[in-house]
């Protein structure tokens, strides 16, 4: 029993430390699995960054479902690692095909009605056809079509992006 609290204590400690330095850690499909360092500088459209969901619902929902786990958010969540897909002033569509940010089409941005394990999803923000707000952007990856990203919960806080870079990368076979 000692033998596993030390361990416990370690492993949290060493995240402890991980979250100090700026190291982030991702596990999920959405983005490439690895470790990430926050970045200087304010994030761009494009840039890969790091955001903590501020919504209960779904912080609820996420933490419930496995999608995040317990982590440093003020809520008490992991941040999700995504790309600032939109930012202020740009302008956004969503339809049946999925979003579309000044005229392009996010890859693999449609959202689902059901998650891999066959749940219903949220029902997916209707963006319409609207410009981004000053304070405000649009996160999603761009990497897997069933990303837990702004499609579901909508717009998140500029402020609360952090830019990230990754410091190393699990690739797997075949990739």
């Amino acid at each position: 029993m000692k033998v596993i609290l030390s361990a416990c204590s370690l492993t949290l400690a060493a995240l402890g430390l991980f979250w100090v330095f700026g190291l982030r850690i991702n596990a999920t499909a959405s983005m490439p699995r690895g470790v990430y360092l926050l970045a200087p500088g304010a994030p761009e459209r494009g840039d890969l960054v790091s955001v903590c969901l501020e919504d209960g619902a779904f912080a609820t929902l996420a933490l419930k479902r496995n999608y995040l786990r317990p982590g440093s958010c003020p809520n008490g969540l992991e941040p999700l690692l995504k790309r600032a897909a939109g930012m202020p002033g740009d302008h956004i569509e969503a339809d049946q095909d999925g979003i579309a940010i000044n005229g392009r089409l996010w890859p693999q941005s449609r959202a689902l009605s059901r998650d891999s394990l066959g749940r219903p999803m949220p029902e997916a923000e209707n963006f319409g056809s609207r410009t981004i707000p000053e304070g405000l952007a649009l996160v999603l990856s761009d990497r897997h079509p069933g990303g837990f990203d702004s499609r579901y919960f909508g717009l998140v806080p500029m402020a609360s992006l952090r830019k990230v870079e990754p410091v190393f990368l699990i690739v797997p076979k075949g990739e």
